[in-house]
Protein backbone atom coordinates (compact mmCIF):
# COMPACT_ATOMS: atom_id res chain seq x y z
CA UNK A 1 0.00 0.00 0.00
CA UNK A 2 1.37 3.28 -0.87
CA UNK A 3 0.88 6.82 1.76
CA UNK A 4 2.12 9.99 -0.11
CA UNK A 5 4.11 12.53 2.26
CA UNK A 6 3.86 15.75 0.17
CA UNK A 7 6.97 17.31 2.14
CA UNK A 8 9.28 15.04 4.22
CA UNK A 9 11.54 17.08 6.45
CA UNK A 10 14.79 15.24 6.86
CA UNK A 11 17.36 16.43 9.30
CA UNK A 12 20.92 14.55 9.23
CA UNK A 13 23.16 15.31 11.93
CA UNK A 14 26.64 14.31 11.93
CA UNK A 15 29.88 14.68 14.17
CA UNK A 16 32.67 13.25 13.88
CA UNK A 17 35.62 13.25 16.15
CA UNK A 18 39.14 12.42 14.58
CA UNK A 19 42.23 11.46 17.04
CA UNK A 20 45.51 11.16 14.90
CA UNK A 21 48.62 9.54 16.46
CA UNK A 22 50.59 11.81 15.11
CA UNK A 23 49.87 15.81 14.24
CA UNK A 24 47.99 16.25 10.48
CA UNK A 25 47.87 19.73 10.58
CA UNK A 26 50.73 19.95 7.54
CA UNK A 27 49.07 16.34 5.93
CA UNK A 28 46.58 17.91 3.17
CA UNK A 29 44.82 20.41 2.57
CA UNK A 30 42.14 22.05 4.02
CA UNK A 31 38.64 19.86 2.70
CA UNK A 32 40.59 17.73 0.31
CA UNK A 33 39.90 14.85 3.11
CA UNK A 34 36.12 14.82 2.13
CA UNK A 35 33.19 13.91 4.76
CA UNK A 36 31.73 10.82 6.53
CA UNK A 37 29.09 9.43 4.72
CA UNK A 38 25.80 7.37 5.57
CA UNK A 39 27.91 3.65 5.38
CA UNK A 40 31.37 5.06 7.75
CA UNK A 41 33.62 5.53 4.45
CA UNK A 42 35.49 8.94 3.57
CA UNK A 43 33.29 10.91 1.42
CA UNK A 44 30.39 13.08 0.49
CA UNK A 45 27.21 13.08 2.37
CA UNK A 46 25.84 9.69 0.04
CA UNK A 47 28.69 8.74 -1.65
CA UNK A 48 32.18 7.10 -0.89
CA UNK A 49 34.78 8.82 -2.57
CA UNK A 50 38.63 7.98 -3.60
CA UNK A 51 39.47 10.05 -0.50
CA UNK A 52 40.33 8.42 3.31
CA UNK A 53 38.57 9.78 6.31
CA UNK A 54 41.27 11.57 7.72
CA UNK A 55 44.21 14.04 6.90
CA UNK A 56 46.82 11.88 7.59
CA UNK A 57 49.85 12.19 4.95
CA UNK A 58 52.46 9.26 4.48
CA UNK A 59 53.41 9.07 7.81
CA UNK A 60 50.26 9.75 9.75
CA UNK A 61 47.61 7.73 10.96
CA UNK A 62 43.70 9.29 12.06
CA UNK A 63 41.21 8.02 13.97
CA UNK A 64 37.45 9.06 13.65
CA UNK A 65 34.54 9.04 15.20
CA UNK A 66 31.08 9.43 13.57
CA UNK A 67 27.24 9.90 14.49
CA UNK A 68 24.63 10.54 12.27
CA UNK A 69 20.80 10.95 12.29
CA UNK A 70 18.47 11.19 9.43
CA UNK A 71 15.17 11.83 10.52
CA UNK A 72 11.89 12.13 7.32
CA UNK A 73 8.19 11.54 8.57
CA UNK A 74 8.12 7.73 8.40
CA UNK A 75 11.62 6.70 9.24
CA UNK A 76 14.50 7.27 11.39
CA UNK A 77 17.94 6.51 10.24
CA UNK A 78 20.62 6.81 12.96
CA UNK A 79 24.59 5.84 12.51
CA UNK A 80 27.22 5.50 15.31
CA UNK A 81 30.90 4.57 13.81
CA UNK A 82 34.78 4.46 13.94
CA UNK A 83 37.22 4.99 11.33
CA UNK A 84 40.99 4.72 10.41
CA UNK A 85 43.22 5.74 7.94
CA UNK A 86 46.70 4.55 8.00
CA UNK A 87 49.45 6.46 5.95
CA UNK A 88 47.69 8.28 3.27
CA UNK A 89 47.23 4.60 2.14
CA UNK A 90 44.48 2.46 3.99
CA UNK A 91 41.01 3.18 5.50
CA UNK A 92 39.15 0.42 8.07
CA UNK A 93 35.90 1.20 9.62
CA UNK A 94 32.98 -0.02 11.29
CA UNK A 95 29.47 1.42 11.35
CA UNK A 96 26.25 0.56 12.80
CA UNK A 97 22.76 1.66 10.97
CA UNK A 98 19.35 1.33 13.56
CA UNK A 99 16.74 2.26 11.11
CA UNK A 100 13.08 2.82 12.84
CA UNK A 101 10.04 2.75 11.14
CA UNK A 102 8.26 5.12 13.36
CA UNK A 103 4.31 4.13 12.93
CA UNK A 104 5.02 0.24 12.95
CA UNK A 105 7.40 0.60 16.25
CA UNK A 106 9.91 -1.42 14.20
CA UNK A 107 13.49 -0.60 14.80
CA UNK A 108 16.17 -2.25 12.40
CA UNK A 109 19.64 -2.82 13.13
CA UNK A 110 22.65 -3.33 10.58
CA UNK A 111 26.32 -2.86 10.84
CA UNK A 112 28.58 -2.53 8.29
CA UNK A 113 32.10 -3.31 8.15
CA UNK A 114 34.71 -1.28 5.77
CA UNK A 115 38.00 -1.11 3.83
CA UNK A 116 38.85 1.29 1.58
CA UNK A 117 42.55 0.79 -0.57
CA UNK A 118 44.11 3.99 -2.33
CA UNK A 119 45.74 2.57 -5.48
CA UNK A 120 47.42 5.23 -6.58
CA UNK A 121 46.60 9.44 -7.16
CA UNK A 122 46.28 12.36 -5.45
CA UNK A 123 43.19 14.40 -5.50
CA UNK A 124 45.44 17.47 -5.85
CA UNK A 125 49.33 16.94 -6.76
CA UNK A 126 48.63 14.23 -9.88
CA UNK A 127 47.74 14.97 -12.88
CA UNK A 128 45.53 11.44 -13.06
CA UNK A 129 42.36 11.30 -10.29
CA UNK A 130 43.02 9.44 -6.99
CA UNK A 131 41.80 6.22 -7.17
CA UNK A 132 40.92 3.65 -4.75
CA UNK A 133 38.94 0.36 -4.25
CA UNK A 134 36.74 -0.10 -1.45
CA UNK A 135 34.22 -2.97 0.33
CA UNK A 136 31.50 -2.73 2.53
CA UNK A 137 30.36 -5.79 4.52
CA UNK A 138 26.34 -5.24 5.95
CA UNK A 139 24.95 -7.50 8.31
CA UNK A 140 21.70 -7.15 8.99
CA UNK A 141 20.77 -8.12 12.86
CA UNK A 142 16.75 -8.70 12.20
CA UNK A 143 15.96 -9.98 8.94
CA UNK A 144 11.91 -10.04 9.58
CA UNK A 145 11.20 -7.03 7.53
CA UNK A 146 13.35 -7.76 4.89
CA UNK A 147 11.74 -11.13 4.47
CA UNK A 148 8.37 -9.42 3.95
CA UNK A 149 9.44 -7.17 1.82
CA UNK A 150 10.92 -10.68 -0.63
CA UNK A 151 14.51 -10.00 -0.56
CA UNK A 152 16.36 -12.70 -2.08
CA UNK A 153 19.14 -12.75 1.09
CA UNK A 154 17.86 -11.28 4.48
CA UNK A 155 21.02 -11.79 6.25
CA UNK A 156 24.18 -10.12 4.99
CA UNK A 157 25.59 -8.81 1.82
CA UNK A 158 28.95 -7.49 0.08
CA UNK A 159 29.18 -4.21 -1.98
CA UNK A 160 32.38 -3.31 -3.74
CA UNK A 161 33.15 0.10 -5.67
CA UNK A 162 36.02 1.85 -7.49
CA UNK A 163 36.12 5.43 -7.09
CA UNK A 164 37.84 8.39 -8.69
CA UNK A 165 38.12 11.99 -7.29
CA UNK A 166 40.07 14.88 -8.07
CA UNK A 167 40.53 18.32 -6.98
CA UNK A 168 41.68 21.23 -10.10
CA UNK A 169 43.04 24.43 -8.80
CA UNK A 170 41.26 27.44 -10.86
CA UNK A 171 39.40 25.21 -13.03
CA UNK A 172 35.82 27.42 -12.99
CA UNK A 173 36.01 31.28 -13.13
CA UNK A 174 38.95 31.18 -10.88
CA UNK A 175 38.10 28.80 -8.15
CA UNK A 176 38.93 25.31 -7.53
CA UNK A 177 36.58 22.61 -8.49
CA UNK A 178 36.19 18.97 -7.36
CA UNK A 179 34.65 15.77 -8.72
CA UNK A 180 34.04 12.68 -7.98
CA UNK A 181 32.84 8.82 -9.73
CA UNK A 182 32.14 5.92 -7.92
CA UNK A 183 31.09 2.53 -9.39
CA UNK A 184 29.45 0.39 -7.19
CA UNK A 185 28.20 -3.51 -7.53
CA UNK A 186 25.80 -4.07 -5.30
CA UNK A 187 22.60 -6.15 -4.68
CA UNK A 188 21.41 -4.19 -1.73
CA UNK A 189 17.71 -3.02 -0.78
CA UNK A 190 18.24 0.33 0.70
CA UNK A 191 21.74 0.05 1.94
CA UNK A 192 20.56 -3.64 2.47
CA UNK A 193 18.39 -2.53 5.11
CA UNK A 194 15.27 -3.91 3.69
CA UNK A 195 18.25 -7.09 2.33
CA UNK A 196 19.49 -8.09 -0.56
CA UNK A 197 18.02 -8.79 -4.16
CA UNK A 198 14.24 -9.74 -4.83
CA UNK A 199 11.54 -10.62 -7.62
CA UNK A 200 13.06 -8.07 -10.02
CA UNK A 201 16.94 -9.09 -9.66
CA UNK A 202 19.23 -11.37 -7.62
CA UNK A 203 22.35 -10.70 -8.81
CA UNK A 204 24.73 -7.64 -8.30
CA UNK A 205 24.10 -4.89 -10.71
CA UNK A 206 26.87 -1.98 -11.20
CA UNK A 207 25.15 1.20 -9.82
CA UNK A 208 26.84 4.74 -10.73
CA UNK A 209 27.18 7.14 -7.90
CA UNK A 210 29.06 10.70 -8.44
CA UNK A 211 29.91 14.23 -6.64
CA UNK A 212 30.56 17.57 -7.99
CA UNK A 213 31.36 20.90 -6.08
CA UNK A 214 33.12 24.39 -6.44
CA UNK A 215 35.28 25.73 -3.77
CA UNK A 216 34.87 29.36 -3.49
CA UNK A 217 37.49 29.46 -0.54
CA UNK A 218 39.36 27.54 1.20
CA UNK A 219 36.71 27.65 3.69
CA UNK A 220 33.15 27.34 1.51
CA UNK A 221 31.91 25.07 -1.21
CA UNK A 222 28.49 23.83 -2.83
CA UNK A 223 27.97 21.20 -4.96
CA UNK A 224 25.81 18.25 -5.76
CA UNK A 225 25.54 14.22 -5.30
CA UNK A 226 23.63 11.37 -7.25
CA UNK A 227 23.35 7.42 -6.14
CA UNK A 228 22.10 5.17 -8.37
CA UNK A 229 19.43 2.52 -6.70
CA UNK A 230 18.87 -0.73 -8.05
CA UNK A 231 14.93 -1.93 -7.65
CA UNK A 232 15.40 -5.40 -6.80
CA UNK A 233 11.87 -5.64 -4.85
CA UNK A 234 9.71 -3.98 -7.45
CA UNK A 235 8.91 -1.02 -4.83
CA UNK A 236 10.18 1.57 -6.98
CA UNK A 237 13.48 1.99 -5.00
CA UNK A 238 14.75 5.53 -6.16
CA UNK A 239 18.13 6.79 -7.19
CA UNK A 240 18.61 9.52 -4.42
CA UNK A 241 20.42 13.04 -4.93
CA UNK A 242 21.13 16.24 -3.19
CA UNK A 243 22.46 19.90 -2.98
CA UNK A 244 24.89 20.55 -0.36
CA UNK A 245 26.31 23.42 0.76
CA UNK A 246 29.81 23.41 2.96
CA UNK A 247 31.34 25.49 5.53
CA UNK A 248 34.95 24.55 6.54
CA UNK A 249 36.72 27.04 8.96
CA UNK A 250 39.52 25.03 10.08
CA UNK A 251 40.53 21.44 9.66
CA UNK A 252 39.02 20.36 12.53
CA UNK A 253 35.48 21.49 11.81
CA UNK A 254 32.99 21.26 8.68
CA UNK A 255 29.41 22.01 8.20
CA UNK A 256 27.22 21.04 5.58
CA UNK A 257 23.51 21.48 4.90
CA UNK A 258 22.07 19.82 1.81
CA UNK A 259 18.48 19.40 -0.08
CA UNK A 260 17.81 15.78 0.04
CA UNK A 261 16.06 13.84 -2.52
CA UNK A 262 15.69 10.20 -1.51
CA UNK A 263 12.35 9.74 -3.58
CA UNK A 264 10.51 6.11 -2.54
CA UNK A 265 11.80 4.22 0.31
CA UNK A 266 9.73 0.79 1.30
CA UNK A 267 6.95 1.83 -1.13
CA UNK A 268 6.41 5.65 1.02
CA UNK A 269 6.69 8.56 -1.84
CA UNK A 270 8.37 12.10 -1.73
CA UNK A 271 11.28 11.22 0.78
CA UNK A 272 12.61 14.76 0.65
CA UNK A 273 14.33 17.56 2.92
CA UNK A 274 17.18 19.07 4.66
CA UNK A 275 20.34 16.64 5.62
CA UNK A 276 22.48 18.59 8.24
CA UNK A 277 26.05 17.46 8.49
CA UNK A 278 28.40 18.30 11.36
CA UNK A 279 32.07 17.11 10.91
CA UNK A 280 34.82 17.76 13.76
CA UNK A 281 38.13 16.44 13.87
CA UNK A 282 40.63 16.28 16.90
CA UNK A 283 44.50 15.98 16.60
Amino acid sequence: MHKKVSIAYITGITFALCTTLASAQDGKLIGTAGLVQLEGSGGGGIVPWATLSGYDSQDQVSVSAVATQVDVDDYRLNVLGLSASFYDRVEVSVAQHRFDLKGAGVDIKQNIYGVKYRLYGDVVYSDWPQVSVGAQHKVLDDEAIASAVGADKTSSGTDFYVAATKVHLGAIAGYNAVWNVTARATKANEMGLLGYGGVNNDSYEIMLEASAGILFSRHFAIGVEYRQKPDNLGLGEDDWKDFFVTYIPSKDFSITLAWADLGTIAAVDDQDGLYLSLNGQLW
